[in-house]
């Protein structure tokens, strides 16, 4: 039990004392560069699917009689 508690204590020092935390002007920067990100990788994947739904409907209309 002696080890979980000098575990934890030297957990908290570290994260009080020898992390550094981002400003609030980089969260939000880092934010926005996410939100751009995943709309870009979105409309990415939206494409790609209507591009091969269209494409294989074609295909399939090929061999229908």
């Amino acid at each position: 039990m002696n080890k979980v508690s000098e575990y934890i204590k030297l957990s908290y020092e570290e994260l009080m004392n020898k992390v550094t935390w981002p400003t609030w002007e980089d969260l939000q920067e880092s934010t926005i560069i996410v939100m751009i990100a995943s709309l870009f990788i979105a409309l990415l994947i939206g494409v790609i699917d209507l591009a091969s739904s269209t494409s294989l409907g074609m295909f399939y209309q090929l061999f229908q009689s």
